[in-house]
């Protein structure tokens, strides 16, 4: 991978992991909801699950959508599935401290998961594997990429979740509390949108 390459990656792989997106959304949301320590097994989860991805899709397991078509279908729909369920979680969520507020952050293996049905991984992972690794001397490249991903996605999530902590004093009243999970669960399934306009087309 030469200089101009690894350079054009960090960006990308920053770029991708900073922007609005259904792991940043949650992380935010939890920050919000339950602060940062608490938040730490997700955003964890969600750095080391999608190089997991990355490292998958590096040896081939991206190609599987080319030959069976209906796995991307799979994917898409039950993934969409999954986010509308977790909105609706994030909707009536409350502090773990108040009444009724019994649901527990994301662990860290349900963060890790969760990576394999979210269309925005695969898009990133499969798009790092595609563009920005050479042929030549494919493994080890496989190797840098996902290594500059763990380093650059770590510290980009980890900035949702501390704006979310962050908002916790604001948040303490009940009602912007609430207000604040609907925006969020909205957010959430507003981010299903080009997944299912894509599949219009």
């Amino acid at each position: 991978m030469t200089p101009d390459l690894l350079i054009a990656f960090v960006i990308y792989a920053f770029v991708t992991s900073i922007t609005p997106g259904p792991n940043n959304t949650m992380l935010l949301a939890s920050g919000a909801n339950y602060g940062l320590k608490a938040t730490m097994p997700h955003l964890l989860g969600i750095n080391l699950g999608f190089c997991v991805l990355v490292l998958a899709a590096g040896f081939g397991i991206g190609g599987l959508f080319t030959a069976f078509p209906f796995l991307h279908a799979l994917l898409r729909y039950g993934g969409a599935a999954y986010l509308l369920y977790l909105a609706w979680k994030i909707a009536k969520a409350g502090r773990p401290d108040s009444e009724g507020g019994q649901d527990r952050p994301m662990t860290f293996f349900q963060a890790a998961a969760f990576q394999w049905i979210n269309p925005k991984a695969w898009i990133m992972a499969i798009g790092a594997i595609a563009t920005y690794t050479p042929a030549s001397g494919f493994f080890g490249n496989v190797l840098v990429v996902v290594a500059i991903y763990v380093l650059v996605n770590a510290p980009c999530i980890l900035v949702w979740a501390a704006a979310g902590t962050a908002l916790r004093g604001f948040l303490s009243k009940p009602l912007r509390l609430r207000l604040f999970n609907i925006a969020m669960a909205l957010a959430l399934v507003a981010s299903l949108y080009p997944i299912l306009a894509e599949a219009g087309h």
